[in-house]
């Protein structure tokens, strides 16, 4: 399975005006714009798993009647067991918890698939790859976090890549079916590293929302993306 072609772009609203978050997410697609994001990334915080505490389910509820364009929900929570099944409920597409918040990571999602979305895992950038790796065919997508969770417009950490080039290479190889997905400090200087290392869908918060176009901008990294692969 090679990267997907073409490359996903997820938009992170945690750099949008939250003000404005119905006008913040069609400026980067949907509803027939061609060449807009692939993805909406949600970021939901519980204050606990993270220090931060950003936006939860009634908003996602509002997000999805909002738009067309598929919801990727990022859960940085404590017990997602109990909180992330609601998230696939709603109708959010791809429903993502971290590794490091449950002791059994194959139940939570199990019952994200049972509930309609697809299931993603999600692991921190210290966080070693492979006690994973044979709990992965229970999941769709792996997000690797390239910079630690809880806050917007950090650095990237180019060293978590050695696990994208390992997962790129148990994927290429048939030995897993899997997704993978970077978040944290993507944008026009960084995204060509993380292509190269093999991701398949790309975050990118603050370079797409702090761009005069947010569209525009999600295009353009899909170039870059695109030009990387070529």
């Amino acid at each position: 399975m090679a990267p997907v072609n073409p490359p996903m772009i997820a938009p992170s609203i945690l750099s949008a005006d939250f003000a404005h978050l119905a006008d913040e997410i069609d400026a980067i697609g949907g509803h027939g714009m061609v060449g807009g994001a692939d993805w909406v990334h949600v970021d939901v915080m519980d204050a606990h798993f993270v220090p931060n505490l950003t936006l939860g389910l009634p908003v996602v509820q509002s997000i999805l009647k909002t738009t067309d364009i598929p919801i990727d929900c990022h859960l940085m929570i404590d017990d997602p067991g109990r909180w992330a099944p609601p998230y696939a409920e709603a109708g959010a597409y791809n429903v993502t918890f971290h590794a490091e918040a449950t002791d059994d990571p194959v139940p939570v999602a199990k019952d994200i698939r049972a509930a309609g979305a697809k299931a993603g895992l999600s692991i921190k950038p210290n966080t070693p790859l492979d006690p994973y790796l044979e709990i992965l065919p229970a999941f769709d997508t792996l997000l690797v976090m390239s910079v630690e969770p809880g806050f917007g417009g950090q650095s990237f950490m180019p060293q978590v890549l050695d696990k994208v080039t390992r997962m790129r290479s148990l994927v290429d190889s048939g030995e897993l079916q899997i997704l993978i997905e970077i978040d944290g400090g993507i944008n026009a200087d960084t995204i060509e590293q993380a292509a190269e290392a093999g991701v398949d869908c790309f975050v990118a918060g603050s370079a797409v929302y702090s761009a005069a176009d947010p569209a525009d901008a999600v295009r353009n990294l899909r170039a870059q993306v695109t030009s990387v692969r070529s």
